[in-house]
């Protein structure tokens, strides 16, 4: 479904105002219109027990044409699995949730307001299966014209979230340009080429992107 438009949000992200640190400010909601405006903006929610806070880091982990790295032992990987797109957002993004993988920070607050954006045609979720067809990997973000913000990612299988990552990209890639914002640069993405880039630059980059057409989404 294409995107659902949404209203103007009541809160305002202003990346002028936003001091030197990842963390920028906290408060506002999860309401559809404050997450969309946020992440066109360079933010997004993450929160702690209390509060809802927003990010930008100032080096933003990224993916874009040209970056992406398959290594041998992934390319084998993934001849086991298949990949498709929003056919199971709710399952991903459950997985995703497990209070038992460590770092765990959805809450069911973001689970709520994530599904939500879903139904509305603004997030997404790739998943990746088994050749039995069972869930075993997938990740899930939003989709804004060309930018993907990717959100969280799980493997119940070896390399299973990395073919996720890689479904995205082929997804992506129809388009001249694009770019997978993938919040921060981890060991595990710096080997598929996720690189940083300084906050000044991802803001730059995202202003023009968010405005070009999106891939076509189931």
């Amino acid at each position: 479904m294409r995107p659902v438009p949404l209203p103007p949000s009541p809160w305002a992200f202003e990346p002028a105002e936003w001091p030197e640190e990842d963390c920028i400010a906290s408060g506002a909601d999860l309401e559809p219109s404050t997450l969309i405006a946020a992440y066109r903006h360079g933010a997004f929610p993450m929160p702690d027990r209390r509060r809802l806070l927003w990010w930008s880091p100032m080096d933003r982990g990224v993916l874009g044409p040209g970056d992406l790295r398959v290594s041998r032992s992934l390319r084998r990987s993934m001849r086991s699995f298949s990949i498709t797109v929003d056919q199971d957002f709710e399952a991903v993004i459950a997985a995703c949730a497990d209070p038992r993988r460590p770092g765990a920070w959805i809450n069911p607050a973001i689970r709520k307001a994530y599904i939500r954006l879903f139904e509305l045609g603004h997030a997404h979720s790739v998943e990746t299966r088994d050749e039995h067809g069972r869930l075993v990997g997938g990740l899930y973000g939003l989709g804004i014209g060309a930018l993907f913000a990717g959100e969280s990612m799980f493997h119940h299988r070896t390399d299973a979230s990395k073919a996720a990552l890689v479904g995205l990209v082929e997804r992506m890639s129809v388009l001249p340009e694009w770019l997978i914002d993938t919040q921060w640069q981890t060991d595990h993405l710096a080997t598929l080429g996720v690189r940083e880039v300084p906050r000044a630059d991802y803001l730059a980059a995202i202003e023009a992107l968010t405005e070009l057409p999106a891939p076509d989404w189931p």
